[in-house]
């Protein structure tokens, strides 16, 4: 099985996201969003994950903030988040992580050196003694990742701490949501592909790429990177708009490398992206349900902000 990116970045491929249409009687508010207004309400049995109800030309889309690593005790989802899978035509995905295969070939391309090149060319010797003890502390010999490139391994890194931890790729929501779509052979899609999101990771330089790798380990030493992780997961779980500021706000704030690159390729590029497809998915008498990462949801400059500046209506519940 590949190796998936994760680092902090298992969550930043996607999104904040509020529930589903509200249930009669429920409270309603006006948030201005730009130029543009979106309606939120409140449905009391959403306490876990969030959904926004986006609908323009007669067709809807449901956008849907994911955790792409979880544990059984995310689920199940809440019902409105249920009912509006349940009612698509459409499961589009940031990534549909069935794909190995494409995945595979991408991190080779992007994340891999080439020919007879190793990591121990690219950093200094103090970062590849840090890097080898964590390694180690993993059970796996440097020589048999020293192929692979700072960002990578970092964030391989990562994804071990999580799996370490109980949260897994596995029971991530992506394959929570394709799992609930097998057995009605509702089409699958995605935004984008992994040579796309691999390619932005290696536009990293070799300074920069190293300064990723030894933040993360630096956030890995002190026990932060799993505390971020279990703050994430536990305002996803809540629906807290105020806990989901917090977790945009902890990510992209200040002038550390992760958190520059998250604003300025993760976030700042992506998004544009996203909402401009999103708008194409929509169809006249077509709903889709769209699954993406959390973070991709959140702040000034988040999907449902961009989505209502293009003129399309924004309902959101929870």
């Amino acid at each position: 099985m590949p190796l998936r990116p994760l680092a902090l970045c298992w969550l930043l491929f996607a999104c904040h996201c509020f529930a589903l249409a509200a249930e009669a009687g429920a409270a309603a508010s006006v948030q201005t969003v730009g130029a543009a207004t979106f309606t939120e309400q409140r449905e009391e049995d959403s306490a876990k994950g969030a959904l926004f109800k986006v609908s323009g030309g007669g067709g809807v889309v449901y956008l849907f903030g994911t955790i792409h690593a979880g544990n059984a005790s995310m689920y199940p989802l809440a019902p409105a988040i249920s009912r509006a899978l349940a009612g698509a035509d459409e499961l589009v995905l940031e990534l549909d992580t069935r794909d190995d295969a494409a995945f595979q070939r991408a991190q080779v391309r992007y994340g891999h050196y080439s020919g007879d090149d190793t990591i121990r060319n690219h950093v200094s010797a103090a970062t590849l003694k840090r890097l080898t003890t964590a390694l180690r502390g993993h059970g796996i010999p440097l020589l048999h990742v020293d192929r692979l490139k700072p960002w990578l391994l970092a964030n391989y890194l990562m994804g071990l701490e999580l799996q370490r931890s109980g949260l897994v790729r596995a029971q991530g929501n992506e394959a929570f949501l394709l799992e609930q779509v097998k057995a009605r052979g509702t089409a699958v899609t995605q935004l984008e592909s992994a040579d796309y999101q691999l390619a932005l990771f290696d536009t990293l330089d070799q300074v920069g790429a190293e300064a990723y790798l030894c933040e993360t380990l630096d956030q890995l030493a002190d026990g932060r990177s799993m505390r971020r992780a279990t703050a994430t997961i536990a305002a996803w779980r809540s629906g807290d708009s105020a806990a989901l500021d917090a977790v945009i706000a902890g990510e992209v704030e200040g002038s550390a490398p992760i958190a520059e690159f998250t604003r300025r390729m993760l976030l700042g590029k992506r998004n544009p992206e996203m909402a401009e497809r999103i708008e194409h998915i929509m169809k006249p008498g077509k709903t889709a349900f769209v699954g993406v990462g959390l973070l991709h949801l959140l702040g000034a400059d988040g999907l449902p902000r961009l989505l209502a500046q293009r003129g399309l209506s924004v309902q959101r519940v929870n």
